[in-house]
């Protein structure tokens, strides 16, 4: 009896024994799965496995300054803007004096862009102007100093129109207006001037702390539902236009006679600026919603309704 009842015992624990081994097992490669998944949906917390929204940025201005060299100076040939847009269509080159053309965006273009106060902007345009204007004479549109901005995301744009009535725009401004109390101030410092093959100057900006704009655009894009699903801009960028090149500089056309001579001397005058200005400082602390009734508005100062929100840096 006593041997019968020691075997039912040890057969009853390696039952047990069996049971807890395999539910050890199972349990086990389900958190490991369960991490796998975890890793693929949010990134890792280790610099060295995933490129920060600096690294992202950083590669990004690095293809734009390569842009010139690339594609050489579309823009004396006057090609087309980043937007898709001709320059004819944009400004009115006659006897040397640069017009911008004021036409009507129907619908208006809604635009969400961060603002940059003319108390950083103005040293940088003032700095812009001096070194180009006396190689370019009148053939360049100088960014208004009092409209230096960053665009963040449109809730409609001129490829991808997106109308809407007065009541559905009022609730769009609401929506920003809800993001920007979410949003803290942007502490910022200009890494870099380029200019591209289209001929527009622009300031490429790194982010020192304060919200990113990876996920202000995510934000935004969470506000507005209706919003276009191709954007214009990468998610990462944040840049400025200073102004934009319209024809040649005024150099002897002996002395800039080909292609890499034009180059170099682009270089160099986009150096001269990087010189002097790379390096500011500025601090970022309004998100606007404008609405564009003329095409590219807020760059050639035409018609628009701004709506300007600080950013207020509530935590929940």
């Amino acid at each position: 009896m006593e041997m019968a009842r020691i075997r039912n015992w040890w057969s009853h624990s390696k039952t047990v024994t069996l049971i807890w081994f395999i539910s050890l097992v199972l349990f086990y490669s389900l958190f490991h799965m369960a991490l796998q998944n975890s890793s693929q949906n949010y990134p890792s917390s280790n610099p060295g496995s995933r490129i920060s929204n600096e690294e992202q940025r950083a590669r990004l201005y690095d293809k734009m300054a390569r842009d010139l060299d690339e594609h050489g100076a579309a823009f004396l040939k006057q090609g087309e803007t980043s937007q898709s847009l001709s320059l004819s269509d944009i400004f009115s080159l006659k006897d040397g004096v640069v017009t911008p053309v004021h036409k009507a965006a129907n619908p208006p273009v809604r635009a969400n862009v961060l603002y940059l106060s003319p108390e950083y902007s103005v040293p940088i345009s003032d700095a812009v102007k001096r070194i180009f204007s006396s190689h370019f004479d009148k053939a360049i549109w100088f960014q208004n100093s009092s409209l230096y901005h960053f665009s963040m995301f449109h809730a409609s744009h001129h490829i991808s129109p997106v109308p809407a009535t007065e009541d559905e725009i009022e609730a769009e401004a609401t929506a920003v207006r809800t993001v920007a109390e979410g949003i803290c101030p942007v502490k910022i410092v200009l890494d870099r001037v380029v200019l591209t093959s289209t001929g527009v100057l622009l300031g490429c900006w790194q982010v020192i702390s304060g919200t990113d704009p990876i996920t202000i655009r995510a934000k935004l894009r969470a506000a507005l539902p209706h919003a276009p699903e191709k954007q214009l801009y990468d998610p990462a960028i944040l840049h400025t236009s200073f102004a934009r090149l319209l024809g040649h500089p005024t150099a002897s056309p002996m002395e800039l006679h080909n292609t890499s001579d034009q180059l170099r001397f682009f270089h160099e005058i986009v150096d001269r600026l990087n010189n002097e200005i790379r390096g500011s400082k500025a601090v970022v602390s309004e998100l606007w919603y404008v609405e564009e009734h003329d095409v590219l508005a807020l760059a050639l100062d035409g018609r628009m309704k701004v709506r300007k929100f600080p950013l207020g840096c509530s935590r929940t």
